[in-house]
């Protein structure tokens, strides 16, 4: 009977693990993201250091592969067994080889009343309109007798109010 086990490997050294830990006989699964940073494509592991390795037997021997720190577990014993499931959730959420997170929901909603701290505009009041590239945000500020779209700079930031207005 073979189980699932995690793999502590050495900084930076995933692939290096992987080749070995695959060349001893062991099934890896190393699962990536590929994200936008400073507007360029990055590829890197879901866990940087982790990698999930399916033991039939002679766990031991993965201990020893090259790349590879330790396996999680109590030292000396057998390392722990993660059930079926956890890497089966982990894979069925890859998309062309890479796991697609959900992007992180915004604590603020459309049309919900929020206080600026910091800037030129500190201490007003206006109504969110949306998170901008790069983090900046966007409300909608009462100027000069109407309502404009105004993008705060890059260290303002806002506090909801109690209050959502809708528009």
């Amino acid at each position: 009977m073979s189980f699932w086990a995690v793999a502590q490997t050495e900084p930076l050294r995933e692939r290096l693990a992987t080749e070995e830990l695959e060349r001893t006989g062991f099934n890896v699964y190393c699962p990536r993201i590929k994200f936008r940073h400073n507007g360029k494509w990055r590829i890197t592991a879901l866990f940087p250091n982790y990698l999930f390795l399916e033991i039939a037997s002679q766990w031991y021997r993965a201990r020893w592969c090259r790349g590879v720190l330790r396996l999680l577990g109590p030292d000396g014993a057998p390392p722990y067994q993660l059930g079926e499931n956890v890497v089966a959730e982990i894979r069925a959420k890859e998309r062309n080889g890479f796991v697609v997170l959900k992007p992180k929901p915004s604590k603020l909603q459309k049309g919900q009343q929020v206080r600026i701290i910091g800037g030129r505009f500190d201490g007003r009041l206006a109504l969110f309109e949306d998170q901008a590239r790069h983090e900046r945000i966007k409300v909608l500020m009462e100027l000069l007798g109407g309502y404009a779209v105004v993008e705060l700079g890059q260290y303002d930031k806002v506090e909801p109010l109690d209050i959502a207005v809708s528009r």
